[in-house]
């Protein structure tokens, strides 16, 4: 008998558009089993798949929550790791999230729907762009995911390094995530004498990469013979290009990812835009395509940064997972000497960096970096950290949970940690 081959997923079958024979035992010169034509075969058009569950791009969602939107570029495939296990998203989570943020340019990739652009090596850098939408009396440009380094701090924070030793590719990367505890913990790891770390973000692999691994090199600091070479830029965990191009610098590369509460987080993101542009419209507008019907726009980069496990598996496509490490920025803030530990062990460095190094200052609300056997005062990060939040709507919040948490779970068997969460919510 015949049978149709089919690739389904557990939840949502979507078999392909070829027919096979199965295996026959019939008789030498027997006549052999009727076949289906070609024209009664049900084609379908490709899909994009998530965690093994296909999300048609322009899918009606059928539970408050979610949203489907029309792709800008190809949509990113994900294929989980061998032996991962769905947590079985619901059909309501539906919807392509492997399109990048909406902008009004051209798409990235050559297109919508066209196959990315071969590029020589080093020209592949995606282009700038500022996506806008409309605000409430005009329109206004969306915050970018970094703030821009200049050619001049660049080279002033190579220049500064002390004449001894030489300047070296860096061996570990924080790769990730804004707004999750990334300065934090680059000042931390700084105060371990085998570590020389770049203080400004050099965006290399996002935004410089064109101008060649030299000008790379020459950005770090100085290094003697066992220390580690190390820098931050927390949107390369964004970005499509950077873990082939880091791969392509250095198989062996440890990267470094701090994580949080991605409902705090995309808070805490719309926090540092609102302070430099207090015209842009409220977080709940920003944050809902239809706030009636409880649609998240999950374009908006506040909002997309937070699903971890859709960026994750491109890093996994690059990277066993034993050479990523996950930091939970919740317990950088409450144990930061705990978080601290796991992070020596995996650069392979001896345990400096202990509570000795910490004081918890009770007005910004998160530990301050000392010396031990320094008297003054505890040095604690600018400003610009610790930004009071503005009173978010409790049933905004409420359904962004709802949102990110079969995300959430997805991460949770992707990493094999448990970051609770889900538990925070119900704490509330």
């Amino acid at each position: 008998k015949s049978k149709i081959c089919s690739r389904q997923s557990p939840v949502h079958p979507a078999p392909s558009a070829r027919a096979c024979t199965a295996p026959s035992r019939r008789a030498p010169g027997a006549p052999g089993p009727p076949t289906l034509p070609a024209s009664t075969l049900h084609a379908r058009s490709p899909r994009p798949a998530f965690g093994g569950l296909y999300f048609p791009p322009f899918a009606k969602p059928t539970l408050p929550g979610f949203t489907a939107f029309r792709p800008a570029a190809p949509a990113l495939r994900l294929r989980p790791p061998s032996g991962w296990k769905s947590p079985g998203l619901p059909p309501s989570a539906r919807g392509d999230l492997g399109a990048p943020e909406r902008t009004p340019g051209p798409p990235r990739h050559g297109g919508r729907g066209k196959s990315p652009v071969a590029r020589p090596p080093g020209s592949d850098r995606a282009a700038p762009h500022k996506p806008a939408i409309a605000a409430q009396g005009g329109a206004f440009e969306r915050d970018p995911q970094e703030s821009s380094t200049t050619d001049e701090e660049l080279s002033r924070a190579g220049s500064t390094t002390p004449d001894y030793g030489e300047k070296r590719l860096p061996q570990a990367l924080i790769v990730g995530v804004k707004k999750g505890g990334t300065r934090a913990l680059l000042e931390a790891i700084r105060a371990h004498p085998d570590v020389r770390a770049v203080g400004v973000e050099p965006h290399f692999f996002d935004r410089n990469y064109e101008k060649g691994l030299e000008w790379y090199r020459e950005v770090m600091p100085k290094t003697l013979d066992g220390q580690i070479t190390m820098e931050k830029t927390p949107s390369y965990f964004v970005t499509n290009e950077a873990p082939k191009r880091i791969h392509s610098m250095a198989k062996d590369t440890k990267l470094i990812v701090v994580v949080r509460n991605p409902v705090t987080r995309a808070i805490s993101d719309y926090t540092q835009t609102l302070s430099k542009k207090p015209e842009i419209p409220t977080f709940e507008v920003l944050a809902f395509k239809n706030r009636t019907l409880g649609l998240i726009d999950a374009s908006w980069s506040a909002i997309r940064i937070g699903i971890y496990a859709l960026h994750l598996e491109n890093w996994l496509q690059y990277f066993p997972l034993s050479q990523i490490l996950f930091v939970s920025g919740e317990r950088l803030i409450i144990d930061p000497a705990g978080e601290m530990a796991k992070v020596q062990d995996f650069l392979g460095l001896k345990r400096i960096v202990t509570e000795k190094h910490f004081y918890f200052n009770q007005t910004k609300g998160f530990p301050c970096l000392k010396k031990p056997e320094d008297s003054s005062a505890p040095r604690c990060l600018g400003k610009s950290k610790g930004r009071t939040h503005p009173k978010i709507d409790p049933d905004v919040i409420h359904r962004l949970h709802k949102f990110y948490k079969p995300f959430n779970v997805m991460f949770y068997q992707m990493t094999g940690q448990d970051f609770q969460w889900e538990q925070e919510e119900s704490d509330k």
